[in-house]
């Protein structure tokens, strides 16, 4: 399994942006697909933000979020990156970032229990 280390979380005002990124090691990036998850408060069930495919570059997008990200990948940097724009004090949580092993070809999953590995987590804080 990949090792995921996440950076760039902290504190913005409402209507700014903040650049996630999610270094990549012990694994060839090319051969996994990719997601970003958020969680608040601690305890509930982590939400779905965005997520890359391996295959033909498709990528995913959560309802809440949607017009507001942009999730890309740099296979030569091992690096995922989450660009947010417009936030909302509603976006603040711990987004993770995770990945699992898939095949070419295969459909790319947004349900957090099919990622096998996961980072430890960077805080976002939306001020209002």
């Amino acid at each position: 399994q990949v090792q995921l280390v996440e950076s760039g979380g902290g504190l913005v005002q409402a209507g700014g942006s903040l650049r996630l990124s999610c270094v990549v090691s012990g694994g060839t990036i090319s051969t996994y697909n990719f997601g970003w998850f958020r969680q608040a408060p601690p305890g509930k069930e982590r939400e779905f933000v965005a997520a890359s495919n391996r295959s033909r570059g498709g990528v995913r997008y959560g309802d809440s979020v949607a017009g507001r990200c942009t999730i890309s990948r740099d296979n030569a940097k091992n690096t995922i990156d989450l660009q947010m724009t417009n936030l909302k004090p509603e976006d603040t949580g711990v987004y993770y970032c995770a990945a699992y092993w898939s095949a070419w070809g295969r459909p790319l999953t947004t349900m957090s229990q099919d990622y096998s590995s996961w980072g430890q987590g960077t805080q976002v804080t939306v001020a209002s």
